[in-house]
């Protein structure tokens, strides 16, 4: 089977498929920092902190993002050496066949696709607060979901169409888009950071860990530092989306692991500013709001500060939503190139040279989820499918080292197997601090995808075909 596998999809990849190649590694960095900074920083920071973690929600943000940094080092080095669109699917698929491949996608959909309709929904909510500030007031119904007693959450469907015609348009506009908008997030959280770094109280940092390192309450909730970074581990689940632009790099095998890696580490460094400084300035009991930064600024007399914030959490999430979106349409791609779904969707239009087909589709499906459906703690199980992903990319390194210690890898794994292994390990004791209903839901879609492919998958697969 295994050889199979290596005919049908050659461990020498980034072979020309009618994708444009235009990215560097700054576009890709960019991409990174555009997908992880968003709701993790503006609305999550704030609630682990009230909730789960008190002022040690650092220490979360620090133990999540060390997870996700023996993963980013594990994508590094596949993405150098197998690469191709697809991210965590394409490898699992060299590393362990098919439907190990099968199964790792259609984990990645739930990561990329109801995230993009979350934060959509999340999205919808600071506009139409920023747009009632500023004297425009929405019918209400429109802006509510049919069972919350509205017709349609028009903004987070609006947006959502947006930037599926921005996708369609081209990868290169898409990401000049997104460095726009980048910039514009980040000149908000500087300048948080400077507003708020004089009036920082060290005694709001006491009790340090009030809720001590994990504990699970009667009502199932679990609380804890453990359990905090197993939430705002959200923060991370984004910069993977980097990997899934393998085939549209200018220079695979040295940008990629560039844009992995320099994007983490910008991005936990942020974090950790931002979550200490938050915690400092206001007691850690008062941040359970939807805008903690904005609440912050208020408490200490920036009153002008709430449209600034938002402006800046608009635009952040809208990268967000970009780069899910991105990630979403390429790993779609990937499998419907491998005849997992149809062979329809992987169709590249000649004149923009970007997947149309799957693009529009991606936005209809996702534009009715976030314009129709509340999706409220369903969002959670954004967080386990992720961290499903990056145990397969940390086993899939260890298992090629074996099974190909040959293949040529431009990016190595320091201290291989330490880092592959730690990352297993760290991942896998986040998705156990997770609550036990996100396990139900996260069983529950890995039936559903177990079904779809031996009804539809394994009778078209490409590799089937061919044997």
């Amino acid at each position: 089977m295994l050889k199979q596998i290596l005919r049908k999809k050659p461990i020498q990849p980034h072979a020309h498929t009618g994708l444009k190649k235009c990215l560097t590694a700054f576009d890709l960095a960019l991409l990174g920092i555009g997908g992880a900074i968003g709701t993790g920083i503006f609305v999550l920071t704030g609630i682990a902190a009230a909730t789960q973690s008190g002022p040690a929600v650092v220490i979360s943000f620090i133990i999540a993002g060390i997870a996700a940094g023996f993963a980013a080092l594990s994508y590094a080095e596949l993405s150098s050496s197998v690469g191709g669109s697809g991210s965590a699917y394409g490898y699992s698929y060299i590393a362990f066949g098919e439907f190990t491949a099968w199964m790792m996608g259609w984990m990645l959909l739930l990561e990329y696709g109801v995230g993009a309709a979350a934060v959509a929904n999340g999205w919808a909510g600071y506009f139409v607060n920023t747009a009632t500030n500023l004297g425009f007031h929405m019918p209400e119904h429109l802006t509510k979901a049919p069972v919350l007693g509205g017709s349609i959450n028009l903004p987070a469907f609006a947006i959502i169409w947006i930037l599926t015609l921005l996708l369609m348009v081209g990868v290169k506009a898409s990401a000049r888009a997104n460095n726009i908008m980048v910039i514009i997030k980040l000149s908000t959280i500087v300048t948080f950071i400077l507003l708020s770094i004089g009036h920082i109280n060290t005694d709001n940092w006491q009790p340090f860990t009030p809720f001590g390192w994990f504990e699970t309450l009667d009502n199932g909730k679990n609380i804890g530092v453990l359990a905090g970074a197993s939430l705002v581990f959200f923060a991370y689940f984004g910069f993977d989306a980097v990997s899934t632009a393998a085939e549209e790099c200018k220079n695979p095998q040295r940008d990629l692991p560039i844009g992995l890696i320099a994007s983490l580490l910008f991005c936990t460094i942020i974090y950790i500013i931002v979550s200490g400084t938050l915690t400092g300035v206001v007691p850690y009991t008062e941040l359970n709001t939807s805008s903690p930064v904005a609440y912050a600024l208020t408490k200490l007399g920036y009153h002008w500060s709430s449209t600034l914030v938002a402006t800046g959490v608009i635009a952040g999430l809208i990268t967000v939503l970009l780069v899910l979106l991105y990630g979403l349409t390429r790993i779609l791609f990937a499998m419907s190139r491998d005849g997992l779904i149809s062979p329809v969707f992987s169709e590249v239009n000649p004149d923009r040279q970007t997947p149309s087909k799957i693009i529009l589709m991606c936005g209809i499906v996702v534009s009715i989820v976030a314009g129709f459906i509340p999706l409220g703690e369903l969002a959670e199980t954004v967080n386990i499918g992720t961290l499903a992903s990056f145990i397969m990319v940390c086993i899939g390194v260890i298992r090629l080292r074996v099974t190909h210690p040959n293949l040529e890898r431009p990016f190595k794994n320091p201290f291989n197997p330490l880092i592959p292994i730690a990352g297993v390990i760290a991942c896998g004791g986040l998705m156990s601090f997770l609550p036990a209903e996100t396990w139900h839901r996260f069983i529950s879609w890995a039936i559903v995808g177990v079904v779809f492919y031996f009804v539809y998958s394994i009778h078209h697969s490409n590799l089937r075909s061919s044997s």
